[in-house]
């Protein structure tokens, strides 16, 4: 049976997959291709930050043991998912980066629009546009060292080939965003789509960037029709 790329049904079984002191992340899907993860992190001055998410059952019991919630936050022109549902029930804005157009349209909440900084978070954003039409926010965190990438990395295995533990999403290999990452030294790095890295983080992004052009060839061989599919259904919608 083939999985689905986005499941678009109702979550039943959510999986916790990143859990530190600062935060936690979590499949609401756990079976689909494309491993959309969520997060939520803890802010300087206390409150949750919930980042890129999907709803599922028993998110907020799991938000609840970080404190309360703060803001959401939404770092990819593709990543509206329930943005909307999170704002709502926590009665809190929707943190956008101002180059987010596209998403933007699609967020129905009051929004808040951010340059630099994520409100009392501790995240500062870069942009990344590795091409017409692509727009995403980088995230990092140098006080504790904690990296958040939407979508032009990854570790899913549609993201992945050979050895790397984090990939560059094959429409980006050819010209890897290395500036967007620069004077970043991570501690672990979080990304919208699989589980993160919380061992020698550093490594894996420098190999990442480095070897994603001449890895290029055997990626789009290993992954070519997934990120095909996954492209497809992205542009069908924000989720």
């Amino acid at each position: 049976m083939t999985m689905p790329m986005y499941d678009r049904g109702a979550p039943e079984d959510p999986v916790i997959i990143d859990r530190w002191s600062g935060g936690l992340g979590w499949l609401a899907y756990p079976d689909e291709t494309g491993m959309r993860a969520s997060h939520a992190f803890v802010g300087d001055n206390g409150g949750v930050w919930v980042v890129d998410p999907l709803d599922a059952p028993g998110i907020d019991d799991e938000l609840e043991t970080l404190g309360e919630v703060t803001g959401v936050v939404v770092l990819s022109n593709y990543h509206a998912r329930d943005a909307d549902t999170f704002a709502a029930r926590h009665d809190v804005p929707v943190f956008l980066p101002q180059w987010l157009s596209r998403v933007a349209e699609q967020i129905e909440n009051p929004s808040e629009y951010v340059v630099e900084n994520i409100g009392t978070s501790g995240f500062e954003i870069r942009r990344c546009a590795p091409f017409p039409g692509w727009d995403e926010a980088i995230a990092y965190r140098e006080a504790d060292g904690t990296l958040y990438v939407p979508d032009v990395l990854g570790t899913a295995p549609l993201f992945t080939v050979g050895e790397e533990r984090l990939g560059t999403y094959l429409l980006c290999r050819l010209f890897p965003p290395r500036g967007a990452f620069e004077d970043v030294s991570p501690e672990r790095i979080l990304v919208g789509h699989g589980t993160g890295l919380f061992e020698n983080a550093p490594t894996a992004l420098t190999d990442a960037l480095a070897g994603a052009r001449r890895r290029f060839p055997a990626a789009l061989l290993q992954n070519g029709w997934g990120q095909i599919r996954a492209l497809t259904a992205a542009l069908g919608s924000g989720r």
